[in-house]
């Protein structure tokens, strides 16, 4: 065989190799493409299924919170309750004073009315009838033992009608007493419940954190309760119908007084995640307490929102609205008219919060503005 077939064979033979080479090299690639697209389809699967469960365990989250506000709401009104029977109570046991102190000036009126009878009760009335000499006298005696008569049965009468209200009072204080005894109990259930209702929030929180894993997905979420958020001041400042009589916040400046007792633990303007940032203040306070409206204002909304939890929007007049969130309770509805200092929200931590505060914005216009301008 010449040189030329021998290079001619081995051209052939390496062709064939090569396209065999290729060949396996591009059934390797599409059998990897395969795998690669499987595991792409598994991930969206796995994420799909994700988000399902956190929309699941979001929509727990909003069941257990309102079950917490609306034993919450009880409870404020069975303290508030409480507090009135204490005071009917205390008005009361005022009145039985004062009746104890009527009766016995009564007792001594009668005591001497009495002495003062039989002291006097040497006189025959037959004698002085039948005593002619000295009728002048007869008359005024008689006259005298009339008027007696007279101071002494309307003493008695008086002193009837005191032991009767006295009597009364004594009753009312008798079912005020069961009464508050009733409350009391019905207090502590209440609390037991509660109980109950945060351990299982603490529950739904945990499993909410646990499909929470990156810093991405904590972004994701955070930029999702901020869109909801605004998007619901933006359906509000829309439905917004200015009223004459609120005047805004422009003239209040360091004046207003901030709506729970607490310090700033997040302040306007500061980091909150990645490139997101405070649009309010998040302040401590502890859970139950009162949240008072910084001025007068008509309530816009009074609802759950994700992220922010219980939450109550009042609308101040000219653009003005201040915003309170992660409350345990809401103690206002729309279209309520609130005066500056009346309590519109307990605090809590609902919408995702572990530690128990308050979310408060104020915003002009649509646009956060720092509340430390206006709350002193």
């Amino acid at each position: 065989m010449s040189t030329l077939s021998l290079l001619s064979c081995a051209f052939f033979a390496s062709a064939i190799l090569l396209t065999s080479t290729a060949k396996a090299s591009k059934d390797d690639a599409q059998n990897d493409l395969s795998q690669v697209k499987s595991k792409i389809e598994q991930q969206k699967r796995q994420l799909e299924e994700n988000n399902k469960q956190q929309k699941e365990i979001v929509a727990k989250l909003r069941e257990d919170d309102l079950k917490i506000a609306d034993t919450a709401a009880k409870m404020n009104k069975t303290k508030k309750s409480q507090q009135q029977t204490r005071t009917k109570i205390t008005e009361l046991k005022k009145q039985q004073a004062v009746l104890e102190t009527k009766k016995r000036r009564q007792e001594s009126a009668l005591g001497e009315q009495i002495r003062s009878a039989y002291s006097s009760g040497t006189h025959d009335y037959l004698k002085l009838l039948l005593n002619q000499q000295k009728p002048d006298k007869v008359q005024r005696t008689l006259t005298y033992y009339q008027y007696l008569n007279d101071a002494r049965m309307n003493s008695i009468e008086e002193f009837e009608v005191i032991l009767k209200e006295l009597s009364q009072v004594e009753q009312e204080q008798q079912q005020q007493a069961k009464k508050l005894e009733q409350l009391v109990a019905k207090q502590l259930e209440q609390k037991k419940e509660i109980e109950q209702q945060q351990a299982q929030r603490q529950s739904t929180l945990k499993s909410l954190n646990s499909k929470i894993l990156t810093s991405k997905q904590r972004l994701n979420k955070l930029e999702n309760e901020e869109k909801s958020l605004i998007q619901t001041l933006a359906r509000i400042q829309a439905q917004l119908r200015k009223q004459k009589e609120l005047n805004g916040l422009s003239k209040l400046k360091r004046k207003l007084k901030w709506p729970v007792k607490g310090s700033i633990k997040n302040s306007f303007g500061t980091k909150k995640q990645g490139y997101l940032r405070w649009k309010g203040v998040l302040m401590s306070a502890r859970v139950g307490s009162d949240v008072t409206s910084i001025h007068n204002g008509t309530v816009l909304f009074a609802d759950w929102l994700k992220g922010y939890g219980l939450v109550i929007v009042i609308d101040h007049g000219d653009g003005y609205m201040s915003l309170y969130g992660h409350n345990q309770a809401l103690l206002k509805n729309v279209g309520d008219r609130v005066e500056i200092g009346e309590s519109i929200a307990l605090a809590g931590q609902s919408g995702g919060q572990r530690q128990p505060g308050v979310y408060f914005e104020i915003r002009h216009k649509g646009k956060p503005v720092n509340p430390k301008l206006y709350c002193r």
